[in-house]
Formats: structure tokens, C-alpha cells, sequence
């Protein structure tokens, strides 16, 4: 579980997530290619997904409830090549802050074969992509 504050309404911090997903999603954290597009559907069977020009793709989650405003729960396949196989699912949710702003607030919940190891480099992942891209991109 991770949280953090945006110096942002909930409305715009929404707007950032469901609308902006390529300027959140941060290159350090894209596998198919450098120039990939990151894109996101947000409505229930919709899709957070990475695709290059090449017409290689990842499904990074699929769409499985939304609450405008209010959260995104998404649920995804991790393949052997990426540490798994184990299925993921990713709460974000969005609460307006005592004296204003938006604490937004991953849960990262995983199932399968984890390395141990590796949950150091998910966390720092995971944040990156909170405050790095969500908290950046919503603010700027």
C-alpha cells in the first residue's frame, strides 16, 4: 500500500489517470519499446495497455470496476519473462485531502509465485509511478 498527496482537486487528478495515462506512465516502466504509447479504457472489460509503433504489445491490466472520481481497480497477468506467473490486482483511489489536494492511494495485492526478492523493485515501481508520473503530471 502505497499513498501520496497531489497538490491538485480529485477532478484533475482523475482527468491525469483515466485521460493521460502515456504522460503518467514513466519510461523507466515501459517494456515493449522506448516510443511505446501507454492507453487506458476506463470502463469495466477496458484496458491499461502498452503498444509500439512496431505493433508489439503488453496488457499491462484489465478494467474490472470503476468508480469516477473515486477508483480504479484493475487486475492483471504477470508472464514468467517478468517474474511470474502471478495475477495482480491495483486499487487506486482518490480522497479529497484535509486542507486540500487529492491523497491518492495504490493497494497492490499479488497472488502466485513471488520472489521475495523482487518486491523491493515492485514497491519502487509502483511508487515511481505515483509520485514521478500521477503526482507530476497532475500537479504540472
Amino acid at each position: 500500500e502505497l499513498e501520496t498527496l497531489v497538490a491538485a482537486p480529485v477532478s484533475k487528478v482523475w482527468q491525469t489517470i483515466v485521460e493521460r495515462p502515456n504522460d503518467w506512465w514513466v519510461a523507466d516502466m515501459r517494456c515493449v519499446s522506448t516510443d511505446s504509447t501507454v492507453s487506458l479504457r476506463a470502463e469495466a472489460g477496458g484496458a491499461l495497455a502498452e503498444t509500439s509503433p512496431s505493433g508489439a504489445s503488453l496488457l499491462w491490466f484489465t478494467v474490472i470496476a470503476v468508480e469516477p472520481a473515486r477508483s480504479l481497480n484493475l487486475a492483471g497477468m504477470v508472464a514468467p519473462p517478468f517474474g511470474g506467473p502471478y495475477q495482480g490486482c491495483l486499487l487506486i483511489q482518490l480522497e479529497e485531502a484535509d486542507g486540500g489536494g487529492t491523497l491518492v492511494k495504490f493497494t497492490n495485492t499479488m497472488i502466485g509465485r513471488i520472489d521475495e526478492a523482487a518486491l523491493p523493485h515492485i514497491d519502487a515501481g509502483w511508487r515511481l509511478l505515483l509520485d514521478g508520473g500521477i503526482k507530476a503530471c497532475a500537479e504540472a
